[in-house]
């Protein structure tokens, strides 16, 4: 089980032991079920006519749409009172992580189960939802989200695109232009934003086959060349009033709440796809040879299959426990009253700095992994019969994807700062005593058990963070000092998910397992402690003075000394593993 409806943020906060955590390890028989029949459709429908999908054949892209339909793909978010099985958040990440090495398809899947159909789950009237929700469910209609607009992209509010109400009161009027539409060019129904009055924020419901909507050509992008992304066009477009979704002026809710999971999603994917990715690498180093050996047998290619391997770990890691807490909090709502999702949104959000965590790190991590499995291609991995090169073209947009990795960033501090304003968190007592501690020499030290090492590495980088913290306040208005902030943050995360992780399941493990988990640890611990004290390192430049910053060098290079032993036998042993099995193992 996850923590106790642990609050957001409070990883940052309290201490690591007697804490526990959802990880893949704990995925129930039914789970299991879902992601083998998913992974069984994407080996034999999916991949085989990817060619083909790729070709923008959108009558191939759409007939797999309604296979997805079909085996009840569409259904895990779905309310069972309109047809749905309304599953728990762990299943819809596992699946959106099963259909991702499918590329492109990916995306046009996500498209039609995240934004697509959430936006009218959570905020839809019971007449919008007996009206769309089974044309979607079905396969029958595709959906659509149109948000960004030439001008206006990560600044959402910004929107130029305007709604009036017509003297009648029947309908209201829409004109504007949206950009970068996913599901563009076969979507029959389109969630839009608009300004009522050129002011108040607000979400429609278009039907493609209203007068005055038109759609744009295809855009020409760098990948994902499957799915559709395109302009769509509102010339005085007759919206009924019925079509208002949410409240007037509530459109931000409704943006905002359905990008924490789509964030989430964005993760899971990302974690699919470096897999598929590394299964790439871990097949081809087998089989090329240089120098009379296979080029597996080589330590600079060892050390790149470890370090994949230690990140898509963490990767699950993260992903995983971030929907057990999603799950364990919407578990304790009552399902009865009219306001059931809006406290099902308000539990969303409570972990909305976990969702920005997931989707930062797991999409760097992609980044990594692809750029890596090219290398280990050679010139083979630049061209295009081989799928690293697919791979590598198709990861660039994910870190652009539900808000830019650096409004992501932003956001995670930000929203500890707001969270402290309010009362949630005594964010100054804290780094009072951290500093206080500190000042006394009160470090973290090396307890006994499985990875005491971790644990104590752990709790050391909490009280560091809280250090800088109190200095960071006071520039929360200085974005390099927030994404500094930020990766100190995410490090933090990373590092006690994976350690909750081993220390759980290395309890009933095989020997095998057990020495793969010591070794994962020892990378990701290794990795982290490093990615910490260079953005401690950059922060302390930013904000600190003469002395001050010799200082804080000096404190911020011992309390991230990870004095572990074995580290390249550990990364050796994680490269055999892979080579052996020829995918991802853990």
């Amino acid at each position: 089980m996850e923590e106790t409806l642990a609050r957001g943020g409070d990883f940052l906060l309290t201490g690591t032991a007697g804490k526990s955590s959802f990880s893949p390890e704990d995925f129930s028989g039914e789970q299991r079920q879902f992601a083998e029949t998913t992974e069984e459709f994407v080996k034999k429908e999916l991949l085989p006519d990817l060619d083909r999908m790729e070709q923008q054949d959108f009558d191939l892209v759409v007939a797999k749409l309604r296979r997805c339909a079909d085996l009840g793909l569409f259904l895990v978010d779905v309310p069972e009172d309109f047809g749905g099985m309304e599953l728990d958040k762990v299943t819809s990440m596992l699946l959106a992580e099963k259909i991702a090495p499918t590329g492109s398809f990916s995306i046009t899947y996500g498209g039609q189960t995240g934004i697509g159909l959430l936006p009218l789950v959570y905020y839809g009237t019971t007449d919008q939802k007996h009206r769309y929700l089974g044309k979607l469910t079905s396969g029958t209609w595709v959906g659509a989200y149109a948000l960004t607009e030439p001008n206006s992209g990560s600044d959402a509010l910004s929107a130029r695109t305007t709604a009036t109400l017509t003297q009648d009161g029947r309908h209201y009027v829409l004109n504007g232009v949206k950009q970068f539409i996913t599901n563009a060019g076969f979507a029959d129904l389109f969630t839009v934003f608009a300004k009522i009055d050129g002011q108040h924020f607000s979400a429609f419901l278009v039907e493609k086959g209203y007068a005055g909507f038109s759609v744009g050509d295809e855009e020409k992008k760098m990948g994902l060349k499957g799915s559709s992304t395109a302009q769509i066009f509102l010339d005085h477009v007759m919206v009924p009033v019925e079509n208002l979704l949410g409240e007037p002026g509530k459109g931000h809710k409704i943006a905002f709440n359905v990008l924490n999971i789509g964030r989430l999603k964005v993760a899971a994917t990302a974690g699919g796809m470096a897999k598929g990715a590394f299964a790439e690498a871990a097949g081809y180093v087998t089989e090329r040879k240089q120098f009379g050996r296979i080029i597996g047998d080589f330590g600079a290619i060892k050390e790149k299959l470890a370090d994949m391997t230690a990140a898509i770990f963490a990767s699950d890691s993260v992903v995983y426990r971030v929907a057990g807490m999603l799950d364990a909090r919407i578990a304790t709502l009552d399902r009865g009253g009219a306001d059931y999702y809006e406290r099902y949104q308000k539990a969303i959000e409570e972990y909305a700095i976990e969702c920005a965590i997931a989707k930062v790190f797991c999409t760097d991590m992609l980044a990594g992994v692809v750029d890596e499995v090219v290398q280990i291609h050679g010139g083979y991995g630049y061209i295009c019969d081989y799928a690293a090169e697919r791979y590598y073209r198709d990861e660039r947009i994910q870190r652009i994807f539900e808000g830019t990795n650096e409004i992501n960033r932003i956001l995670i501090p930000t929203l500890l700062f707001r969270r402290s304003e309010s009362g949630v968190y005594d964010l100054p007592g804290m780094i009072d005593a951290a500093r206080t501690e500190l000042k006394y020499g009160e470090v973290a030290i090396c307890s006994e058990g499985a990875f005491r090492l971790e644990f104590m590495l752990l709790a050391n980088l909490k009280k560091l963070f809280l250090t800088l913290l109190g200095s960071a306040v006071q520039a929360r208005d200085t974005q390099e000092v927030m994404l500094a902030v930020a990766d100190m943050i995410i490090s933090i995360f990373t590092l006690e998910s994976v350690i909750l992780r081993g220390s759980k399941v290395i309890v009933a493990a095989s020997d095998n397992r057990k020495e793969l988990l010591g070794a994962v640890l020892k990378v990701v611990a290794h990795e982290q402690a490093g990615q910490f004290y260079l953005a401690a390192d950059r922060c302390s430049a930013y904000l600190l003075k003469g002395e001050s910053i010799i200082e804080q060098h000096m404190l911020a290079a011992r309390l991230t000394a990870y004095p572990v032993e074995g580290l390249l036998e550990a990364k050796q042993l994680l490269a055999d593993a892979a080579k052996d099995s020829g995918k991802f193992c853990l």
